[in-house]
């Protein structure tokens, strides 16, 4: 299972991104796919998560500001950031937690990572 993210780039304060994750391999039921992001010298921390079906969960910081949605059709999450802010910059990691198989126990994959910088 691979966890494809891209999108990251620069903006300036007030700026819109758009980040993508496609989620490919052997994927026989995705459970939750969302975001998480870690700045430097922070922990990771979660953005934004989405249960297949189910509600969506925003980080305060993020609520209002980004819009997580999804293409289950095609193992896809998407995170729109609008108002971004300097306190945004963040290494933007793609979370899924999914069942490989029918008979196989739901597993956490992470993204490669895709650097978000927002300047003043």
């Amino acid at each position: 299972v691979q966890l494809q993210a891209c999108g990251g780039g620069s903006v300036q304060t007030g700026g819109s991104l758009r980040l993508s994750c496609e989620a490919s391999g052997s994927i026989f039921k995705i459970n939750v796919m969302g975001w998480f992001r870690q700045a430097p010298g922070k922990q990771r921390e979660l953005v934004a998560h989405s249960a297949t079906g189910g509600a969506t969960t925003y980080a305060d910081s993020t609520k209002g500001r980004f819009t997580l949605s999804r293409d289950n059709a095609k193992n896809t999450a998407y995170l729109q950031m609008t108002s971004l802010s300097p306190e945004d910059t963040a290494v933007y990691y793609c979370v899924a937690d999914l069942q490989t198989s029918h008979n196989s126990p739901p597993q956490y994959f992470w993204g490669q990572g895709t650097l978000v910088t927002v300047s003043s």
